[in-house]
């Protein structure tokens, strides 16, 4: 008979999408209030995959990818999935969202994305929120499924999510990664992923 274990502490991501730079700044500020000193800030990166937000938060859309350094326990997810749809909901102008927040988190062996919409693979966590199985690690790289959204499937998230775990893998076995500057925006330097593109915040 297996023995039940608590899980590992899994390692906070999120999506930021805005046509609004401008904003990114007080939207961090509010996170880390909250979640701590990210670890990593991704560069901006155009999002064009679909028009789904176009008719609430306009044109020329951009995204960034945050990690952040204190990781937290994987359950604790639906309750991030909430707080970050408070603070949608503050930077909003009229009723619509100026910024998108899609929190999820990453382990050693998957991503998992938090959503409020249900679907054949996402089960049901709590609080009207769903666990969307987004990326597996499998072959030494994060691997997009059938049902991965386009934007997560591309080489450049891969890479960086790539990185972002061996930071992880590092807080978890206590050993400092090489390179790595704690609360810099640094995410690792070594082996072929290096990301020279992640900026201090």
């Amino acid at each position: 008979m297996g023995q039940p274990r608590s899980p590992k502490p899994v390692k906070l991501v999120m999506s930021v999408i805005t046509a609004r730079e401008d904003l990114v700044e007080g939207i961090l500020a509010d996170l880390k209030g909250t979640y701590g000193e990210t670890d990593f800030v991704g560069p901006w990166m155009v999002f064009d995959f679909t028009d789904y937000y176009r008719p609430e938060m306009g044109p020329d859309l951009k995204r960034r990818i945050l990690a952040f350094e204190r990781l937290i326990a994987p359950e604790t997810l639906p309750s991030v999935k909430h707080r970050t749809n408070r603070i949608e909901e503050d930077y909003a102008n009229r009723g619509r969202r100026r910024v998108n927040i899609d929190p999820g988190y990453l382990s050693g062996e998957h991503v998992i994305l938090a959503t409020t919409k249900a679907y054949a693979h996402r089960p049901y966590l709590r609080d009207g929120i769903y666990a969307d199985l987004t990326l597996i690690y499998h072959g030494k790289s994060y691997r997009s499924l059938d049902w991965t959204y386009p934007d997560y499937r591309q080489p450049e998230t891969i890479r960086i999510f790539n990185a972002i775990r061996r930071t992880y893998l590092s807080q978890l076995s206590g050993r400092p990664e090489a390179g790595t500057r704690r609360g810099s925006g640094g995410c690792g330097t070594s082996g072929p992923d290096h990301l020279e593109e992640s900026t201090p915040v």
